[in-house]
């Protein structure tokens, strides 16, 4: 996430494709809005040796054009495609 940081920011607009793939089959998804938040939090899931014990992902919170609210996990699997970054 430090890396995508320094990219965009908070209200930058971004569009955001993520891979599925569930054996052979393949798919992908298109999300595009406003990064409300962003960063590492972590999951319920327990994992050893980890930062309170916790699975930790990368994630962007994104306000949709029609308000709805989204959180994309970021793994292999997604692209981040910046639209418009704030300022500019």
């Amino acid at each position: 996430m430090s890396d995508l940081a320094h990219e965009y920011g908070i209200g930058s607009l971004v569009r955001v494709t993520k891979q599925l793939s569930h054996g052979e089959e393949r798919s992908a998804f298109v999300i595009e809005g406003e990064i409300v938040r962003m960063g590492q939090q972590k999951t319920g899931s327990w994992y050893a040796h980890a930062r309170d014990k916790k699975l930790w992902l990368d994630r962007l919170e994104l306000k949709k054009a029609d308000g709805e609210m989204v959180v994309v996990n970021l793994d292999e699997g997604a692209v981040v495609e910046v639209v418009e970054v704030v300022g500019e």
